[in-house]
């Protein structure tokens, strides 16, 4: 791309924007027109004597409707700390009238984009865009859409889970997944659920749904069968009345609508409802501790994701990673509609689960949001034939290469995993099959127990770290998952090595997430983004002054230790009635008095040398002897 001067870069956000004045807007772009100039066509202009100039402006006339303010550079100058505080200056400039403001950083190749937290606020955080320059509607539009209410996901699943297993008499926590999944599925794909179906009018609807929606995938994945199979193994009372089919229908619509809005983040519909469900069950089948939405959002944010990667879980769950990795992805893309988004799902999501029924939640998930389920693989990912279509996605022939030319378009660039802790299901022989058949150099985010790599087998660990690099070290809240397992997230990258490296380590103490009774832990008070920014910023820059926590250390490869967050000592402290207990202890030592005499010989003093005085029905002792 040609160089271009900032007045050809404002020129090109003009023609991509189209700031244009309106009857009801104030709106377009310049150098020399100042926020002075623009207040006066507003009420009692609201920056009188500012003279401060935007590069772009867009200020509707209503100071309830939302804002957006331009700040220009030419391609040569990058968009810095320094060029940020001048954005951030002139939002807070236009904060000072409109309750919300988008702000964009751009010169004619890199974006930036920042908003005030919440509608009134002065907080300006950064804000995950298309990594191109849109319309200006694209941005208004995510100022305008109404976020998905995750609280009324919660009840409506709460509604649900009480009437499959009350009214409906489906007692396995799977089955009422795959069942409400079955139903959220085909409406979806227009099924037409109608509150006034019955029970077997529901039910066979479902299921015709289901294997429409999958003629076309199952001719590439054939194993997509699984979900109808789950579904018509559910085992299950048929309700006399449909009362309860109609509350069902009812539900599973509202939930439907929610995730079909533009405003959608990825939020794993599968984790809520287990976070939901879960609330009759201790502990989740087959060692699966499945991933709060904050931290796959967190742990994309951490190996730097974007649009043009591909995405692989050799673990992939109920599909929390590919999902949140699909949202983030098609967010950058410019939304949902773009060509880009089309490949996004089709071709950069990649995902394997050895349980059937989990598989089938996973296949679910993703055909609820409409992505490449296809790409689902069911198996052992420690099998041959997993490992086999893990390196025929990446490579031709199925042989593992450095050279680039060799590759195929769509090769797995970016993991993501929170593989099965428990020591039946070998996380530790995951991660090996995973980065064994992976490219070199591909960057990992994965979840593992504090201390999995230094109690795990040793020859095994070993074999990871000879051949695959472990980078950073991030210790996670202890609350982060409710089965009690702490966890930190390991950052990898393949086909290096440990050997003669240190590792960057930090730990998160607080999320900013609270209890919610009988609903998990929910960002109530919106702490979360502020806590992330900090820390992705921290860590990408490896920052060991940003936080007390943050150290570096040395591994021991021979004795596999060094391979977790070090937890800091705490500091000796020793009481003045402790040191003189000491004291005594050595004298009596040196003295040889044994204590069992010494006690006897203070009690007899006490009792037979002492003075009894009693004044006003108290009694003391004095260490007096009677005269």
């Amino acid at each position: 791309m040609n160089s271009l001067t900032e007045d050809q870069v404002r020129d090109k956000a003009n023609q991509i924007l189209r700031f244009e004045n309106s009857d009801n807007v104030i709106s377009g772009v310049g150098q020399l027109t100042s926020f002075n100039t623009l207040g006066e066509s507003l009420p009692l202009n609201p920056w009188k004597g500012n003279n401060n100039k935007p590069d772009g402006w867009y200020f509707p006339k209503d100071k309830n409707e939302p804002a957006l303010i331009l700040e220009t550079k030419s391609t040569r100058k990058q968009l810095n700390d320094k060029t940020i505080d001048e954005l951030k200056k002139n939002m807070s400039y236009t904060l000072n009238y409109y309750q919300e403001v988008l702000g964009i950083l751009y010169n004619g190749k890199t974006l930036k984009t920042f908003c005030n937290t919440k509608p009134g606020s002065m907080t300006i955080m950064p804000l995950h865009t298309a990594s191109k320059l849109q319309n200006k509607e694209y941005y208004l539009k995510i100022l305008t859409d109404k976020p998905i209410d995750v609280q009324k996901i919660y009840n409506l699943t709460k509604k649900i889970n009480d009437s499959l297993k009350f009214d409906f008499g489906i007692q396995d926590l799977y089955d009422r997944m795959i069942f409400t999944a079955s139903a959220l599925v085909a409406q979806r794909y227009g099924a037409s659920l109608k509150p006034d179906y019955s029970f077997y009018a529901m039910r066979s609807t479902i299921i015709d749904a289901l294997n429409k929606s999958l003629i076309n995938d199952k001719q590439q994945n054939i194993k997509l069968d699984a979900l109808v199979e789950v579904y018509e193994d559910i085992k299950m009372n048929y309700p006399e009345n449909n009362k309860a089919v109609n509350k069902f229908i009812n539900n599973v619509i509202q939930i439907s609508q929610s995730i079909n809005s533009s405003h959608w983040r990825g939020e794993d519909v599968m984790g809520i409802f287990f976070n939901e469900f879960n609330r009759y069950k201790s502990k989740s089948d087959n060692g699966q501790v499945f991933t709060p939405d904050h931290i796959t959002n967190f742990m994309y944010r951490l190996i730097n994701v974007h649009m043009e990667d591909s995405v692989f879980d050799g673990a992939c769950g109920s599909g929390g990673f590919l999902t949140k990795a699909m949202a983030n992805m098609m967010q950058e893309s410019g939304g949902s509609s773009t060509n880009e988004a089309k490949e996004i799902k089709k071709h950069r999501l990649y995902g394997i689960e050895i349980d059937k029924r989990v598989y089938a939640l996973a296949a679910a998930n993703m055909m609820i949001h409409k992505d490449g389920r296809t790409n689902i693989f069911h198996g052992n990912t420690m099998s041959e034939e997993a490992q086999k279509w893990i390196r025929k996605i990446n490579w031709k022939n199925g042989d593992k290469t450095d050279n680039l030319s060799d590759l195929q378009k769509y090769r797995i660039t970016k993991v993501l995993m929170n593989p099965p802790y428990e020591k039946k299901y070998k996380p530790i022989d995951i991660l090996n099959a995973v980065f064994d058949n992976v490219p070199n150099h591909t960057d990992a985010a994965v979840l593992l127990p504090d201390h999995k790599l230094e109690k795990g087998p040793k020859l095994k660990v070993q074999r990871l770290l000879k051949h695959n690099r472990l980078t950073k070290i991030i210790k996670l809240p202890k609350e982060t998952f409710s089965e009690g397992v702490s966890v930190s997230v390991f950052i990898f990258r393949t086909g290096e090595t440990t050997e003669k490296h240190e590792i960057f380590t930090c730990e998160i103490q607080k999320d900013g997430l609270e209890t919610i009774k009988n609903q998990g832990r929910q960002d109530i008070k919106n702490k979360w983004p502020n806590i992330e920014e900090f820390w992705v910023k921290t860590i990408e820059k490896l920052d060991v002054t940003a936080d007390k926590s943050c150290k570096w250390i040395t591994p021991d490869l021979k004795n596999n230790k060094n391979l977790s967050f070090p937890i800091p000592e705490k500091p000796f402290k020793i009481s003045e009635d402790d040191f003189m207990k000491k004291v005594m202890d050595y004298q009596m030592f040196k003295q040889k008095i044994g204590v069992k005499e010494f006690n006897e010989n203070v009690l007899k003093e006490i009792i037979y040398h002492s003075a009894i005085i009693e004044n006003n029905d108290e009694i003391t002792i004095s260490s007096q002897k009677r005269i």
